[in-house]
């Protein structure tokens, strides 16, 4: 990043140059990359732009990645065409208290193994549905075959692996999960049953069902097969990545 940031000094364009530095998921850990908690949606996004950016500020506001065309055009004085999706977050760079939006939302699809959740975050709440809730949540197949989770396995068999790590082995699972982000940073709680809540749980349900429609987001007429032994990662043989 350093040598980006020097080749834009010497071009002399450092000081008119929006820089974004992102990722594409949480940590390569069990219950952070390919799920739907904070832990795997809330990517690292820092911005630069001198004269509209104080250094070191920071901000809370939700963003999402559908957000960055239509900032960049916005940025560069033009307007977003209907085809492009999200808000830009242009306000939030002078003023890192401004909201552009309410509420995000995320997904998770086939990633080496069977895997549908769709989940809508406010700036308090986190509403997950699992589709397929007869499947645990196993991470990604390099996750799986890491040091890491074969350790939470021996734990597990031992019965020594801590609740709160116990989500990767779960069967069934939860088919929505509500988590108090506030209270309940690591979201281990579910508080779906909870009567208190009952009211966040339908609005949030409406909010995500409003979204499936509004992006045509529709389930597949058959689900994907694994291909890999949920718990040793060994080939099961009679499928293909998508674009092998």
């Amino acid at each position: 990043m350093g040598r980006v940031l020097s080749e834009l000094d010497g071009e002399g364009v450092a000081g008119t140059t929006f820089v974004l530095l992102l990722s594409d998921n949480g940590a390569p850990f069990p219950r952070a990359k390919v799920t739907l908690y904070d832990s795997g949606i809330a990517t690292p996004f820092i911005v630069r732009l001198p004269g509209k950016v104080r250094p070191g500020s920071a901000c809370r506001g939700l963003v999402s990645a559908v957000d960055i065309a239509p900032t960049i055009l916005e940025l560069a004085g033009r307007t977003s065409p209907p085809s492009v999706q999200g808000r830009s977050f242009v306000p939030l760079l002078t003023n890192p208290e401004a909201v552009v939006r309410e509420r995000i939302f995320a997904e998770h699809n086939w990633h080496d193994f069977a895997a549908r959740e769709r989940a809508v975050r406010t700036a308090r709440f986190k509403y997950i549905r699992n589709f397929y809730p007869d499947q645990p949540a196993t991470p990604p197949l390099d996750e799986l075959r890491s040091a890491t989770f074969q350790a939470m396995r021996r734990l597990r068999d031992r019965g020594r692996l801590p609740a709160s790590q116990m989500s990767c082995f779960i069967r069934p699972r939860p088919a929505e999960e509500l988590y108090d982000t506030q209270a309940d940073p690591f979201e281990e709680k579910n508080l779906a049953q909870a009567p208190e809540l009952a009211r966040t749980l339908r609005e949030l349900r409406a909010d995500l069902s409003r979204w499936q429609e509004e992006t045509e987001d529709r389930e597949a007429p058959q689900r994907r097969p694994d291909l890999f032994d949920r718990e040793t990662g060994e080939p099961l043989g009679g499928g293909t990545r998508p674009g092998d």
